[in-house]
């Protein structure tokens, strides 16, 4: 794999400045502004009514009054009721080239994390719910904002600071985004990748089969049909399923696609035979992977089984996920522009690669890869942290980029 970073005579930063610029970093205003979002309970509702605490309302209350100070021109948009996406823009000179700095607002639960919203700075990383999933990103941008705002800095193109809903459970947010705007040139997203710089990530299809059966007393449980054993029999079919996903040819950075039996239901009781089971499974996809042809590879494995069973009946739910993969050229200026920022902050080159999980990032609507600070092995645990020398190194690399795509 070649590694996807630009020659130094593609730069187009005055250094001085940036020198300068990063100067005026302030490590206890990151953490203070990181501090204040991680005490605003943003919980995703999921299928619950929102309501304080499991909303983005407030988060976004929040963004707007901090984006307001920093002289940007603020605005809102509910996407569902007391769920906005909120924006903060710098207009620049020109504004010819917009970039788009994103990141959700939205955290996971916090069941079994009884210390979620005791925020502590412990050997110099700052724990709590949403630390580094995502709102240390959201600090790292406001920084940047301030930054150049301080220093008196007027860009040339525009740059956008998005703070997005709903990223955890349907990505309704970024939906929202690709399908009304605003409309960038190119965009970032801060997902935790311990500032790795991420053009692709896997899709997702999960859905539901269903196996039907007819009811009977366990005593006499030939008179019935078992939709328990028919869903074992889907199982067992499926069980060389990854070995010949592993098989096929593998994205350059995602790898293979993958799948899993995650979840099974059925019957009412030990003495009835089952008349329904159902089965959640989940197909992580590869870019080029459509749902239509993920559906044609579970028929193709299902089919058969209704030869040696003339009643087998199966049915494939709607997709109760469906995320599409994120695939954007490694010579996009945003990429090559945080490779730069990359290899200037830690003295060395390295490779683009892939985020292991999804992100809003295909539906934003322009090109757009995933960077940020912490670990994805930190997200949606009960011991969530984000390093705070990374959280300062990513906004030095947020800010190079903002100067070569805007300057």
């Amino acid at each position: 794999m070649d590694e996807a970073t630009g020659d130094e005579e593609d730069e187009a930063v005055d250094t001085s400045l940036y020198e300068r610029l990063i100067g005026g970093i302030d490590r206890a205003w990151l953490v203070d502004r990181l501090r204040e979002m991680i005490l605003i309970r943003s919980e995703n509702p999921f299928h619950e009514e929102p309501r304080e605490g499991y909303r983005e309302k407030e988060m976004g209350e929040y963004l707007c009054a901090r984006m307001s100070e920093l002289g940007m021109e603020v605005s809102s948009r509910d996407v569902r009721p007391g769920r906005p996406n909120v924006f903060g823009s710098l207009a620049g000179r020109s504004g010819e080239t917009h970039l788009m700095l994103a990141g959700h607002m939205d955290t996971v639960r916090t069941d079994g994390y009884p210390d979620a919203y005791e925020v502590e700075l412990v050997d110099g990383n700052l724990h709590g719910r949403g630390s580094c999933d995502m709102k240390a990103a959201l600090a790292a941008y406001l920084e940047v904002a301030r930054v150049l705002r301080e220093a008196g800095v007027e860009l040339e193109g525009r740059l956008t600071v998005a703070g997005v809903m709903d990223e955890e459970f349907q990505m309704l947010g970024s939906q929202d985004v690709g399908a009304a705007g605003p409309r960038a040139d190119q965009g970032i997203i801060g997902e935790p990748t311990e500032l790795a710089v991420c053009p692709s990530n896997k899709g997702r299809v999960s859905t539901f089969f269903r196996t039907r059966g007819r009811a009977a007393h366990s005593s006499v449980p030939e008179t019935g049909e078992n939709a328990v054993v028919r869903m074992a029999r889907i199982i067992q079919a499926f069980a060389g399923y990854n070995e010949e996903l592993l098989g096929r040819e593998p994205h350059p950075l995602c790898g293979h696609g993958r799948f899993n039996p995650g979840v099974i239901r059925g019957g009412v009781q030990v003495n009835m035979v089952p008349d329904l089971c159902e089965l959640e499974v989940d197909r992580r996809t590869l870019p080029g992977e459509t749902r239509e042809a993920v559906y044609e590879e579970f028929r193709s494995i299902i089919e058969p089984l209704q030869e040696a069973d003339p009643g087998f009946t199966y049915e494939i739910t709607e997709p109760s996920w469906l995320i599409p993969p994120n695939d954007i050229d490694p010579e996009e200026p945003v990429v090559r522009s945080l490779l730069r920022a990359y290899e200037r902050e830690r003295g060395e080159r390295i490779r683009v690669s892939a985020f292991p999980a999804g992100s809003d990032a295909p539906h934003m609507g322009f090109p757009t890869v995933i960077c940020g600070p912490g670990s994805i092995t930190r997200a949606h645990t009960t011991c969530e942290f984000v390093e705070v020398d990374q959280l300062e190194a990513i906004t030095r690399m947020y800010l190079w980029t903002v100067l070569e795509l805007l300057g």
